[in-house]
């Protein structure tokens, strides 16, 4: 199998990332310089010459505060100075929802939200190439309906959790005819939110690793690129980075790979403040992520 997917631009988005979510800013600088040593993907690796921006897939997302039109090129022209790169390869609208701008997350900072105004601009971004490649991130089927019929620009990319235990296939499924990829962020679970319990405890990924000699997280995330989809593990340890790109030269048998299918499919453990952001009649998200990783790094093989 590729080390990649390709997107409809014709872009080449490597099938294993690194997430950034809930990790501290300094560990996150550790991490990615960590991945970059050992194969994935920033300006201190540019500067000791280890590897050219040419080499990384950089992703990165709009923020709910910054839907409005005109806050869209000032918000990615700020993640551009952070990075201290010209531009990003993916850019993604975080949430189908808008929050008051300057404002927390929180239910009561949700106000009505303009998608194809936001998507206008975003399409703009591409044009000018400071994002190569737009997309949407936490889009259920209804959203990514709603969009695709206004878009100038069909989404290149809806990057939302997937694994094991919560699968997504009618979304997927969506994705696939619309020639939109699906990237999983979290592809090894959200431990404490789904109430099947751990995705790397569940018993079919536990006896496919044992059977294969692999790890249950190796197995989840060669499972997430055996069905079609990139994942990007959030990890700031060099051992478990190493070994999440270990899933390249082998593959889960037809046998064990059928027996994900019988998986049964997790509810979510949200809190009341989650709850109300996913009841929101301004929102109606296929998934609870109310913050996210901002930016994920991968290395162009």
């Amino acid at each position: 199998m590729a080390p990649h997917f390709v997107l409809n631009t014709g872009a080449k988005i490597p099938s294993v990332g690194l997430g950034t979510w809930q990790a501290a800013p300094g560990v996150v600088g550790d991490a990615v310089y960590a991945a970059v040593k050992i194969g994935l993907a920033l300006k201190k690796v540019f500067d000791e010459g280890i590897i050219s921006r040419g080499d990384l897939f950089i992703t990165s997302k709009l923020w709910c505060t910054n839907h409005a039109p005109e806050d869209v090129p000032v918000a990615l022209d700020s993640t551009l100075q952070d990075l201290q790169t010209d531009y990003v390869d993916l850019y993604l609208v975080h949430w189908a929802v808008r929050m008051k701008k300057g404002s927390s997350v929180s239910p009561e900072n949700v106000v009505p939200c303009d998608i194809p105004a936001t998507w206008a601009a975003m399409e703009s971004l591409y044009d000018s190439g400071k994002a190569r490649a737009i997309g949407v991130s936490n889009f259920s089927t209804k959203k990514l309906e709603e969009l695709l019929v206004v878009a100038r620009v069909t989404p290149a990319a809806n990057q939302v959790e997937c694994h094991p235990v919560w699968q997504q296939a009618k979304l997927r499924d969506l994705c696939a005819s619309k020639g939109i990829h699906l990237s999983a962020y979290s592809p090894l679970g959200s431990p404490g939110l789904f109430k099947a319990g751990n995705v790397l405890q569940h018993p079919v990924v536990v006896s496919t690793a044992e059977k294969l000699g692999k790890t249950p997280a190796q197995v989840a995330l060669r499972w997430g690129i055996q069905t079609g989809y990139s994942v990007l593990p959030k990890s700031t340890n060099e051992e478990r980075i190493r070994a999440n790109l270990d899933v390249y030269d082998w593959s889960i048998p037809c046998d064990l790979f059928a027996s994900f299918s019988e998986i049964e499919q997790a509810s979510l453990r949200t809190t009341h403040h989650q709850q109300t952001m996913l009841n929101s009649e301004y929102c109606n998200c296929c998934c609870r992520d109310v913050s996210g990783s901002m930016v994920s790094i991968t290395y162009v093989s």
